[in-house]
């Protein structure tokens, strides 16, 4: 498959697939609690609000190239029907693009950069 053929939309669902998984694995390597408080503690990285200020937190520091920063775009602009009701329609689609660029990243086989950018995350959220 090829990233670059992809939509954004199509992009940002193997995105949010990625981010998540790297959540849920962050979480349990560093005993970050048990049942209820692993959900809980994933919700609060994988909701679109916190996912719209990491990108926020990426993009302010200048981390992103201007490849990934045109995926974001690529995947920001996209046309995702139905927006859920716990977000404003701006922070979804932010954070549909940040979950494009995992998922330009993943399709690219770029996992060193994906690992990069995930440890720059948790180091800018703190």
């Amino acid at each position: 498959m090829n990233a670059n053929s992809c939509s954004g939309r199509t992009l940002a669902f193997l995105g949010d697939a990625v981010w998540s998984l790297m959540v849920r694995e962050y979480l349990i390597e560093n005993g970050e609690g048990k049942g209820k408080t692993l959900q809980k503690d994933s919700i609060a990285m994988v909701s679109a609000k916190s996912q719209a200020a990491f990108y926020d937190a990426l993009h302010e520091a200048n981390i992103l190239t201007e490849e990934e920063e045109a995926v974001f775009h690529r995947g920001r602009n996209a046309n995702t029907g139905a927006t859920p009701k716990s977000t404003d329609v701006q922070t979804y689609r932010i954070s549909t693009g940040f979950e494009a660029v995992f998922g330009y990243l993943q399709l690219e086989g770029k996992q060193e950069r994906i690992q990069e950018l995930f440890q720059k995350v948790l180091t800018l959220k703190k």
